[in-house]
């Protein structure tokens, strides 16, 4: 409980301290970060460009709202949906959604991340069919984050239904 509170009162400084870690994060970022840092996570398991955070410190249950989905680059790639959610505990953040990694050309839905000894600086993506492992550092500074091509939207390359087929919507008329 004293860790949820504490974890309360770092967000809650980092709120109204404003942007003031990484490079164009925002507060929202600032908050997410210390959340993370506040349960032994490093802070750049989510990108930057938050716009909206919330942490519910009793449940561990987090949202993070995004400009808009995108894919960070780390060792391996990382596609955040515009929406990312889970439950964050000590070491460990579980029921993700929201975020994919992509290995071999796919991309599977991170289903928890979590330090498995935190001595050895090794952090863990369970993709359900894998264990990704990877250098605990790689993930200690949010990433800058690109929007992603095949879900930004625009009039021109709005996909529309048609009799069950999707079309470009006016880029194909």
């Amino acid at each position: 409980m004293a860790a949820a509170a504490w974890a309360l009162v770092v967000a809650a400084a980092a709120l109204a301290a404003g942007a003031r870690g990484a490079p164009g994060a925002t507060a929202a970022a600032e908050a997410a970060n210390a959340v993370l840092r506040a349960h032994q996570l490093p802070g750049g398991l989510l990108p930057r460009w938050i716009t909206a955070f919330r942490h519910d410190a009793a449940t561990g249950r987090f949202e993070a709202e995004l400009e808009a989905p995108c894919i960070a680059r780390f060792e391996v790639d990382l596609r955040y949906n515009a929406t990312v959610a889970g439950v964050i505990s000590s070491g460990q953040i579980a029921s993700i959604s929201g975020v994919a990694a992509k290995d071999l050309f796919m991309w599977f839905r991170v289903q928890d991340i979590r330090i498995d000894d935190s001595s050895a600086g090794v952090i863990i993506f369970n993709v359900g069919v894998v264990k990704k492992h990877f250098p605990r550092a790689v993930f200690d500074a949010p990433p800058p984050c690109t929007p992603e091509p095949l879900t930004r939207t625009t009039p021109q390359q709005r996909l529309e239904d048609v009799d069950g087929v999707l079309t470009g919507g006016a880029a194909s008329q």
